[in-house]
């Protein structure tokens, strides 16, 4: 009786202790200070869709950057001459997942080998980007292209940019949560859609509980 009595304590004693461990390991993820990532790999309506499903990323913003106009608009970013490209700033915990994390999303969510190209999107506004913040960013962007260059994962040369990143404007309203907010219009069906599904099926365990 007595060592049933003991084994049930150590057990409650245990529970509580993983308990206290998992309560103690969430507050030190969710106390840590959110990160900014601005990327660019083609249509922001399709980049936003995907990235806001991430666990960890807090929040997605459509706009333009990397281009020498100031307050640049949606008709002047179309004639692909401004030097801008469509972007999304990501406010991230980097206690959930980590800058490199989000990069790998990124290069598995388009085609980097493409120049100013992406599916039926042409232009340089819809160039693959990376603007980064930090001389760790950078460092972070340059190490994995040369991995995934050596490793040959894709079949021609890595053409993602990657600079500093000067100004970021945010998009216009419309322009924000756009997919979920147009999931009937005929780009979100024919186009987003089938990378959502793709992106759902490969990265399960990285998504927000729903």
């Amino acid at each position: 009786m007595m060592k049933t009595i003991i084994l049930f304590i150590s057990v409650f004693l245990l529970t509580i202790t993983t308990n206290a461990q998992s309560i103690q390991s969430k507050k030190i993820k969710m106390s840590k200070k959110l990160e900014t990532a601005i990327l660019a790999n083609g249509c922001f309506w399709c980049t936003e869709a995907i990235f806001q499903l991430l666990e960890g990323v807090e929040s997605v913003t459509s706009g333009y950057t990397g281009g020498e106009i100031k307050n640049p608009t949606y008709k002047e970013i179309c004639t692909g001459t401004t030097g801008h490209a469509e972007a999304i700033k990501i406010e991230f915990n980097p206690g959930v997942i980590s800058f490199e994390d989000l990069l790998k999303v990124f290069f598995s969510t388009h085609d980097p080998t493409t120049l100013n190209r992406q599916g039926y999107d042409k232009g340089t506004q819809y160039r693959s980007a990376i603007f980064y913040i930090s001389e760790s960013q950078k460092q972070t962007a340059e190490k994995l292209i040369k991995a995934l260059s050596e490793a040959q994962v894709f079949n021609d040369p890595i053409v993602t940019e990657v600079t500093k990143l000067s100004t970021f404007y945010k998009a216009e309203g419309y322009h924000q949560n756009y997919y979920n907010n147009n999931k009937t219009q005929g780009y979100c069906v024919a186009v987003i859609n089938p990378k959502l599904e793709k992106f759902i099926k490969n990265y399960g365990d990285k998504l927000k509980k729903q």
